[in-house]
C-alpha cells in the first residue's frame, strides 16, 4: 500500500474531486432507497400488518393478473375457503374508498371492512365503533370516543391504529357488514379473503375449487398497483446511480493508472510483483470508495432521520448498510478495469524514460 498512500497524500485535490462525486452518489442512492421504503410502506402497511400468509381474490379475466382494484369475492367462496384443506383460519376483507367528515370537515380514506373478532382486525370491532390510522387521528385532532360520519351514519373511534396505510392512504377499520352498507362498496360481500395456512396447503387446487385466484403475501402486495408503479420507478433510478458509480470511480482509476505508469513501471524495475501493484490499486480504491460512500450513507441518514416528520422516510439497515455496500461492491467492479493496465506495465519503459 506504499504507492497508495503516497498517491492519496500528494494528489488531495484529485482523489478530493473523486471523495465528492462518490458521496453525492451515495447520498442520492441511499436518500432514493429510504424514499422507495418509506413510499412503498403507504401503499402496504395495511396490508402486510394483517398477518396472512395467503390471499385469495377473485379470478381474473385470462390474462390478467390479480389486482385489488379489480378484485370481488362473495360470502360463498369465503366459507369454502374457510373450510378447504390446509386452512387454519380465513377472514373476508372488503377495501372501499371513504369519506369522513368531523365537524363539517372532510378527509378521504380507505375503508376495510372486517370481521371484528377475525385475525384480520386490529382490534375487536362491534357494529358502530371503528378504528382509524393513528396519523390520520393526530392530523385531525380525533381521540378515542370522537364520533365521524360516514355515508351518512355515524361512527365512534374506539382505536387508534399504528403504520395503518394503503395505497398511500389511511385506513379506517370497520365491521365488515357495517363495510357493505358504503356506497362505495358497490353491493360487493368483499374484496378479498385473507388466509392463515398451514403445511399441505395447495394454493392452485384451493383455488380452482373456489373460482379464486390464490397467492402468497408478496403477490397480495404485488396487487396494490401504486406499490408496483412506484417500486419499479425508484429501483430503476437506483439502479442507474449504480451503474453511473461503476463508470466513474472505472473511468477515474484508469486514467490516474495511465497517469502514474512511469511510476508503476520504476516498482517493476526494482523488484515489485505485479501482484502486489494489483492489490496496491485495489487498496486505493476501496479507502476512497468506503471513504466517499460512506460520509454520503451518514449525510442521507441524517438528512432522512429529519425529513421523516414530513416525508415517508424509511430509516433502516435495508435502506442504509444495504446501498453503502452494493456501492462500494460496484465502484470496485468498476475499478477493477484498471487492473488490466497495471498487468501490462514494463519495467522496460521506466528505463526507457530515463534515458
Amino acid at each position: 500500500m506504499f504507492l497508495a498512500f503516497r498517491d492519496l497524500r500528494f494528489a488531495k485535490g484529485r482523489f478530493t474531486l473523486m471523495t465528492s462525486a462518490l458521496f453525492l452518489i451515495s447520498l442520492m442512492v441511499v436518500t432514493l432507497s429510504g424514499l422507495t421504503s418509506g413510499l412503498g410502506n403507504r401503499s402496504i402497511a395495511a396490508i402486510e400488518n394483517i398477518g396472512a400468509d395467503h390471499f385469495a381474490f377473485g379470478a381474473p379475466p385470462d390474462g390478467r393478473s390479480v389486482s385489488f382494484a379489480e378484485s370481488t369475492v362473495t360470502t360463498r367462496q369465503y366459507a369454502e375457503l374457510a373450510e378447504a384443506d390446509g386452512v387454519d383460519a380465513a377472514s373476508i376483507i372488503g377495501v372501499a374508498p371513504a369519506r369522513i367528515s368531523v365537524d363539517g370537515r372532510e378527509v378521504a380514506a380507505s375503508a376495510f371492512g372486517v370481521d371484528g373478532h377475525s385475525f384480520a382486525a386490529p382490534v375487536v370491532l362491534g357494529a358502530g365503533s371503528v378504528a382509524v390510522d393513528a396519523d390520520l387521528a393526530n392530523d385531525n385532532g380525533w381521540t378515542n370516543g370522537t364520533r365521524i360520519l360516514m355515508s351518512g351514519k355515524v361512527f365512534t373511534i374506539t382505536a387508534l391504529v399504528d403504520d395503518s396505510f394503503y395505497s398511500h392512504q389511511p385506513v379506517v377499520w370497520m365491521d365488515h357488514d357495517a363495510w357493505m352498507s358504503l356506497p362505495s362498496a358497490g353491493g360487493s360481500d368483499g374484496t378479498v379473503v385473507a388466509l392463515r395456512t398451514s403445511a399441505g396447503f395447495d394454493a392452485d387446487s384451493v383455488g380452482e375449487a373456489t373460482g379464486t385466484a390464490v397467492t402468497d403475501g408478496r403477490g397480495a402486495l404485488n396487487a396494490i398497483g401504486s406499490y408496483t408503479s412506484e417500486r419499479g420507478s425508484l429501483l430503476l433510478m437506483q439502479t442507474m446511480l449504480m451503474i453511473v458509480s461503476a463508470l466513474v470511480v472505472g473511468a477515474f482509476f484508469t486514467v490516474w493508472t495511465i497517469q502514474r505508469g512511469q511510476d508503476l513501471a520504476v516498482l517493476k524495475a526494482v523488484g515489485a510483483s505485479t501482484r502486489y501493484l494489483l492489490q496496491d490499486a485495489l487498496g486505493q480504491s476501496s479507502i476512497v470508495l468506503v471513504l466517499g460512500s460512506g460520509l454520503g450513507t451518514l449525510a442521507a441518514a441524517g438528512l432522512g432521520t429529519a425529513a421523516s416528520q414530513s416525508v415517508p422516510f424509511s430509516l433502516t439497515m435495508s435502506t442504509t448498510v444495504v446501498p453503502f455496500l452494493a456501492l462500494v461492491a460496484t465502484g470496485m467492479i468498476g475499478a477493477a478495469a484498471s487492473l488490466v493496465r497495471i498487468a501490462k506495465v514494463d519495467p522496460l519503459a521506466a528505463l526507457a524514460a530515463a534515458r
